[in-house]
């Protein structure tokens, strides 16, 4: 007799809702609270929404009996982050008109929306849907934004992989029209046929779901960080397959070793009009066997970890009326965005530099404005990186571009550190976050850049991310230097990643504040300066210079750790 399951909190939230409907549309009419109901939090991040409070301000709050300052973050589904110039100015208009004056770019290649009150929030989605976008499992227990290299204009291979990107977007959407009852029309809208989710069932899967195309030698999506990869082989200027890559992701729990960061196996290689398929056996085979029990241990790379990789091909071949034929291999060079001024399919491109993804105008740079104006006259596309960065692609009008970027002071230098780094948004918003990550990277890179200077690397990129929690949305396991939140003004230090995206960092202090990460840091600069080798990352030399260990035991965060370090720290 097989033991009963029992499942977790969420699985039962789902498997009443009514394919996502849940209580939504009545609770967004109670105008006596900010909030809504608390399972309908679940349901409304496969709306693409999360229910937030402003940190900043609940303790003061509470001591005067006040309700938390609620709003909604609201996030984008834009396969391969491509958005046209008419589509840019409506979501200048919803930040302005609903939101809290700011876009945000992610480390998906989307946008979020922050500040929306719950009053502005069902007009808000709905100026979305008039934009022709939408949020639809944007977050949520289904496959989110599907990622692709940007700009289809660099080849063939790279509009092809923009092209599959929204192949996988919509053909794994979930069928449910509950998000268009209720943002859109407003109103319960019946066939008279009862609703089905042939791909996802009822209950949808067990967690979060994540895919990404890349062309190589560009890595910018993090090929290896996300749950599926498609990864094309270019002959004669065509994709004539993907090698498929499976099990990666970033996230784990302080304090528990059964959850850690992991990169992803090489599974299979397919071709091109096989490619759709393949993710959507991937993602039921995760659908049938992730576990439902424990959350934590729900993603597909958990599921990989307990079944055996060859355990889950044969699952996923047996779902396909093709052969997986072995993966390829391929080489990666880089994980940063090309920035600036380039040429590409007979069209000129910049690459704008957004500091940590946030959009809005301050005193000293009108950032939003500017991108406004240049909206109004661009008449090619704006494309959104996986490292929080802007592409204005396809600009047929360059001098005039030109003229507002210098009017701007968007086109000021920055260090090439600078530029490669990421932070996650943490506080005041995020309500996991256990330290600062977007308002305080700027502040320790002004002081690192300054211990560069010091030791003659100013010119010399290394890549630096922060977040503010262990769930790595802006994925630190993968940078050369990462700092991942332990509490207040205190940080876990991970060096040794390597700047082509394929090699985990490792725990190298715990529990550091300013002072400790620039304390662990400085003197390790100033013998990178001195010991490098031509063209050796930092961290490559962290490991040839004996600070980290080398992986020797896999593409599993915990077992790569040095425990003589670690425990010295």
């Amino acid at each position: 007799m097989t033991e009963a399951i029992t499942l977790s909190k969420n699985e039962h939230i789902k498997a009443r809702s009514n394919l996502l409907r849940g209580t939504i549309r009545e609770g967004l009419a109670i105008p006596q609270t900010g909030a809504i109901d608390d399972d309908d939090t679940q349901l409304t991040k496969f709306h693409g929404i999360y229910q937030q409070d402003d940190r900043d301000l609940r303790a003061e709050r509470g001591r005067t009996r006040m309700e938390p300052a609620y709003s909604f973050m609201a996030r984008l589904r834009i396969p391969g982050g491509q958005v046209t110039g008419a589509q840019w100015l409506a979501l200048h208009e919803i930040a302005r008109q609903r939101g809290n004056n700011t876009i945000r770019l992610t480390t998906r290649e989307t946008v979020q929306f922050h500040g929306i009150i719950k009053g502005n929030l069902q007009p808000a989605i709905k100026a979305v849907s008039d934009a022709m976008l939408d949020t639809i499992a944007a977050c949520g227990d289904v496959n989110r934004n599907v990622m692709a290299t940007i700009n289809p204009h660099e080849s063939p291979a790279h509009a092809a992989a923009l092209q599959l990107a929204h192949a996988i977007s919509d053909g794994l959407l979930p069928k449910s029209r509950a998000w268009h009852e209720i943002w859109v029309e407003g109103q319960s809208v019946t066939s008279g046929e009862p609703e089905e989710e042939p791909l996802f069932g009822p209950t949808y899967l067990p967690r979060k779901f994540k895919i990404v195309v890349a062309v190589p030698p560009h890595n910018d999506v993090d090929i290896f960080a996300h749950d599926v990869g498609f990864i094309a082989h270019v002959k004669n200027g065509a994709v004539e397959g993907y090698d498929v890559t499976v099990g990666g992701g970033m996230g784990m729990t302080h304090g528990e070793p059964d959850t850690f960061p992991r990169t992803a196996d090489w599974f299979a290689f397919v071709t091109p009009d096989q490619a759709v398929a393949t993710a959507a056996a991937i993602l039921m085979a995760q659908r049938d066997h992730g576990n439902r029990a424990v959350r934590k241990n729900a993603r597909l790379k958990y599921t990989i970890e307990r079944m055996g990789l060859e355990a889950f091909r044969a699952d996923v071949q047996s779902r396909l009326d093709f052969p997986l034929l072995p993966p390829r291999g391929a080489t990666f060079t880089t994980t940063t965005d090309r920035l600036g001024w380039y040429e590409a399919g007979g069209l000129a491109h910049y690459g704008l530099w957004i500091e940590n993804g946030r959009i809005h105008d301050t005193p000293d740079r009108k950032l939003m404005t500017a991108l406004q104006a240049i909206a109004q006259i661009h008449q090619g596309s704006f494309i959104l990186t996986a490292n929080q960065n802007l592409l204005i692609a396809g600009i047929t009008n360059r001098r005039a571009i030109e003229a507002l970027l210098a009017e701007y002071s968007l086109d000021a230098p920055q260090t090439q550190t600078r530029h490669a780094a990421m932070a996650c948004v943490a506080l005041p918003t995020c309500g996991l976050a256990l330290a600062e990550s977007e308002r305080y990277m700027p502040t320790l890179l002004t002081a690192i850049e300054a211990a560069m200077a010091d030791a003659g690397l100013a010119s010399e990129k290394i890549v630096m991310r922060m977040t503010g929690c262990p769930n790595g949305c802006a994925r630190p396991y993968l940078a050369e230097i990462g700092l991942v939140g332990r509490g207040p003004g205190r940080y876990n230090l991970y060096l040794g990643a390597a700047q082509d995206g394929t090699r985990l960092n490792k725990l190298y202090r715990r529990d550091v504040d300013h002072d400790g990460i620039l304390a662990a840091l400085t003197p390790l600069l100033q013998q990178y300066a001195l010991e490098r080798l031509d063209g050796t990352s930092f961290g490559d030399w962290v490991i040839r210079a004996g600070h980290i260990q080398a992986t020797t035991a896999g593409n599993r965060f915990h077992l790569d750790l040095n425990p003589e370090l670690a425990e010295a720290a």
